[in-house]
């Protein structure tokens, strides 16, 4: 995940965190009109980083973060959904290129939630911006090319590793809600309600077909190196498919990752289906290009922050 919530190997997503579900997006142009003030970290440091780059929120209400500035935007108008830095327009190239290093603390814990990361965090973290690197942003709507996900086959069969999730999660969330523990499950097993990735595979409960959309969104910038969050298309849910699906989907990737895996995690197989295959093998899926109007953040103006 790119999300500040959490980092990944092979735990449950940050959006599904306590084993429930990811929040509903929220459109751009509604984040952009927050009420004013927005929330601010009680204290924060902001320095030039030489990496590496990674980011986490911690219980406690501590933020860190080492990212390219642009990054941060992105995670500024994260609510549900990921921002891909494509869709953050304009700016001065050291954005890009110069990474920045946030070590900041709010005045109060993150508030315990069910839908994944606090709202607050972002809303901190574009008021950080606009403080110390002076951003000013506005909105607008650009034609983007898109990835559609959609049944692959004419009968709209399920494949053989997708099938429909038995699980009452309104239940489940009800009583997490009310003070209850997340529900018990065993090593490497997926949240009830939610979900997990770990190298080149998915584990879900039972999670929505948009949030599915949403974690192919992430895998796909992933699998693009580096720059892949820039240059990543954005997943959109059309499969028709209603309520929550439990599913097991392992590919190959392009680039097999360096090292070996943690104990108890399986091994990469070199040899086994690409992600669009294993989409369409085990989960009877299917990614098909497409564009869509979508709201972009662009940079009126930004400056270097003075270190601190």
């Amino acid at each position: 995940m790119r999300r500040p919530c959490v980092r990944f190997l092979f735990v449950v997503l940050a959006m599904a965190a306590c084993g429930l579900t990811a929040p509903a997006a929220v459109p751009l142009r509604a984040q952009a009109q927050e009420q004013r003030p927005l929330p601010r970290f009680e204290v924060a440091s902001v320095k030039p980083s030489k990496g590496p780059t990674g980011e986490r929120g911690q219980p406690g209400g501590r933020y860190t973060a080492t990212r390219t500035v642009r990054f941060f935007i992105a995670d500024a108008f994260f609510f549900g959904t990921p921002l891909q830095m494509s869709r953050v327009i304009g700016g001065p190239e050291w954005i890009d290129s110069a990474l920045y290093e946030i070590n900041a603390q709010a005045s109060t814990p993150w508030q315990r939630s069910p839908d994944g990361p606090p709202r607050e965090l972002f809303l901190m973290i574009r008021s950080l911006l606009g403080e110390r690197f002076k951003l000013k942003t506005h909105m607008e709507t650009r034609e983007l090319p898109v990835y559609e996900l959609v049944l692959a086959r004419s009968d709209r069969s399920l494949g053989p590793q997708l099938r429909q999730s038995p699980v009452d999660c309104d239940a489940l969330i009800a009583a997490f809600r009310a003070g209850g523990p997340p529900p018990a499950r065993q090593p490497n097993e997926p949240p009830p309600c939610g979900a997990m990735r770990g190298p080149a595979r998915f584990l879900a409960g039972g999670i929505p077909m948009a949030q599915f959309a949403n974690m192919l969104t992430l895998v796909m910038a992933d699998a693009n190196g580096p720059a892949g969050r820039d240059d990543a298309r954005l997943v959109i849910d059309k499969t028709g498919l209603t309520g929550r699906f439990a599913f097991t989907l392992v590919w190959t990737p392009e680039r097999m990752p360096e090292g070996t895996p943690p104990p108890g995690i399986p091994p990469i197989d070199p040899n086994g289906p690409a992600l669009v295959t294993a989409l369409q093998e085990q989960l009877g899926l299917k990614l098909q290009p497409a564009s869509s109007r979508m709201e972009v953040v662009v940079i009126e103006s930004v400056e270097r922050p003075t270190p601190d």
